[in-house]
């Protein structure tokens, strides 16, 4: 675990520290989430199913499917606990919006993209302890079917020694289709599920690009199964 926070520019309007949540970040955060659940509560009566498998301390991933914008605000709702997200880089070229989604917790990294970089601050944040949220598609997809996922997630996982556990959102994208510019009402469900497992590592700690690219597959087949059941459940079954 780091001694000192870490700190990441974006930019001249931003800076996020990637160390433990300050006293500020959880009050904020905590705020923020109980907005949400109004919002969600008013416009999708939603429901979280399997929040008990989250992990109550320790870091984690949660890798949430992603077809919506509302998915990050959805996914705080899973677990009380402050998480750290990935935001596409855009949001930090909005002064205040970056401002506010840094003060939360938030951190930038380029869209569609795994660099280095974002991948050794996502790094940096499970080392340090907090969970982290990542949408392992890279970025908002439409559509039933879960594509190819990008390693990144896997990596970071399989780098730190922590599980993922993916999570199906079913509705969000009938809530908020891409290009909306505000809320339908629609049946919102979260499915978590099982943590999984980081493959082992080596003597010298390391993992093969065989088992990260493995997980990957793994996770990917995980999504599909929540984000089908809880599509279901959200009276909005995919079609093949």
């Amino acid at each position: 675990m780091t001694d000192e926070p870490v700190e990441v520019r974006p930019g001249r309007e931003a800076k996020t520290w990637l160390g433990p949540p300050s006293r500020l970040t959880r009050f904020s955060y905590a705020g923020v989430r109980s907005l949400f659940k109004v919002v969600f509560a008013l416009f999708g009566r939603v429901k979280v199913i399997g929040g008990d498998k989250i992990p109550t301390s320790g870091a984690f991933v949660l890798a949430p499917v992603h077809r919506s914008n509302v998915d990050f605000a959805l996914a705080s709702l899973v677990t009380g606990r402050p998480m750290r997200f990935m935001g596409k880089d855009s949001i930090w070229k909005v002064g205040l919006l970056g401002r506010f989604v840094s003060m939360l917790g938030a951190f930038p990294v380029h869209r569609g993209a795994a660099d280095r970089e974002s991948l050794r601050v996502c790094t940096t944040v499970i080392v340090g302890g907090s969970p982290l949220v990542m949408f392992p598609e890279g970025q908002r997809r439409t559509g039933p079917v879960v594509e190819e996922l990008f390693d990144g997630t896997s990596f970071v996982a399989a780098r730190t020694g922590v599980p993922i556990i993916p999570v199906g959102i079913g509705g969000s994208e009938r809530m908020m289709p891409k290009g909306a510019r505000f809320l339908h009402p629609s049946r919102l469900v979260l499915l978590v599920g099982d943590p999984i497992p980081a493959p082992a590592a080596t003597d010298k700690g390391r993992v093969s690009r065989s088992a990260v690219r493995d997980l990957t597959l793994h996770l990917r087949t995980e999504m599909q199964r929540l984000f089908d059941e809880a599509q279901v459940l959200a009276g909005r079954p995919n079609q093949p």
